[in-house]
């Protein structure tokens, strides 16, 4: 990809992330909205890091922000709470650094990594985090972790201690019927649903029986 085309494709992944944020944003009453700083965009430096957390509130309605990463992260996460902007933590398995962790596993089970993540919890919170997603952490650590500190912790796969819990809408309506992780609860299997209206109104219009009458206009 020549270097001009490549900066104009990373100049527009945020502007997509802060539209979504915004979007979020338009249908809240109550709810605190945190934007997930992008991959790429808080890693490299901390001038970067603040600079997109200042956009994420001032373009994209943001409340609070959100990166991922213990220990050598809250530097970051210092440096954001010192421009006020209130930070969330997110440690255990890390969706943006997957490869660099070896896939979708289950973080923290041998002692080494455990402790590991208790230090990253506590550097968040000494940095000034508000709170620390745990995902994908054995509900024992995640205990612990919750009862040393002092500000809330959101579970995702981390048992039921965390002070909040994390479910996807997708996962809870049983929309993704082809992923089934073991912390998933389905509240609904809707997936066939929808295949099933899809293959109807298809149908249906291939055979012109939609839209009939009753669903066009006369003069």
């Amino acid at each position: 990809m020549p270097l001009s085309r490549e900066l104009r494709v990373q100049a527009h992944l945020p502007c997509v992330a802060r539209a979504a944020t915004r979007a979020v944003r338009r249908g809240v009453r109550r709810a605190l909205v945190v934007g997930d700083l992008p991959f790429g965009y808080y890693q490299d430096s901390t001038r970067r890091a603040v600079e997109s957390a200042i956009r994420f509130v001032k373009e994209g309605g943001a409340d609070a922000v959100k990166i991922e990463g213990g220990s050598r992260r809250s530097h970051l996460a210092k440096a954001i709470v010192e421009a006020e902007i209130p930070l969330m933590g997110h440690i255990g398995l890390t969706p943006q650094s997957v490869h660099a962790l070896g896939g979708y596993r289950v973080q923290g089970r041998d002692d080494a990594t455990a402790e590991r993540l208790k230090a990253d919890a506590a550097a968040l919170q000494d940095a000034g985090a508000f709170a620390i997603v745990l995902e994908l952490v054995p509900a024992a650590l995640a205990s612990q972790i919750s009862k040393a500190l002092t500000i809330p912790t959101i579970g995702i796969g981390a048992g039921p201690a965390c002070d909040g819990q994390v479910l996807v809408l997708h996962d809870m309506l049983g929309l993704n019927d082809q992923f089934s992780a073991k912390f998933v609860k389905k509240y609904a299997a809707l997936a066939e649903d929808v295949r099933e209206a899809a293959r109807v109104y298809a149908a249906e219009v291939r055979e012109g029986r939609y839209p009939g009458p009753e669903h066009s206009f006369g003069k």
